[in-house]
């Protein structure tokens, strides 16, 4: 028993928007969407340039620097530490002989350690004792 008045349309998975009505809203497309604009020899790189650097190279200058970091992690607020010297066996001993000061998680991406939350004070006081000439880097 049905209560519809008027005549019954076929279902078009549209909400009542006929497959060429021109005004759809495309949801996901795999073809590059339409978005994207189209490649021309302004936008495009030359074949021989380097690739982009995302990030520059920390300096070399014997300064260890720890800066807050909440780039890339949901806001989730990180201590990164970079120009440590050493091999990365090394490394892994800081970090890990950090990491118990702090009481707190981490990781190394390269030479640069990352601890979880912001312990800069507490990592320079500590950075200092071990002979590392160390100081707050960023804001």
């Amino acid at each position: 028993m049905a209560f519809c008045r008027g005549p019954r349309l076929p279902y078009t998975g549209r909400m009542g928007r006929g497959p060429n009505s021109g005004d759809s809203r495309l949801v996901y497309s795999t073809d590059g969407g339409r978005g994207r604009p189209p490649l021309t020899p302004h936008n495009r790189k030359p074949p021989g340039a380097p690739p982009a650097a995302g990030k520059p190279a920390a300096p070399d200058d014997g300064v260890v620097r720890i800066m807050r970091d909440r780039k890339g992690r949901g806001g989730k607020t990180a201590t990164a530490i970079t120009g440590l010297p050493g091999t990365e066996p090394e490394l892994d001993a800081v970090l890990k002989k950090l990491k118990q000061q702090c009481a707190a998680g981490g990781s190394r991406e390269g030479r640069t350690l990352l601890i979880q939350g912001d312990h800069r004070d507490a990592l320079l006081a500590t950075l200092t004792a071990l002979g590392h000439k160390a100081r707050l880097a960023g804001g």
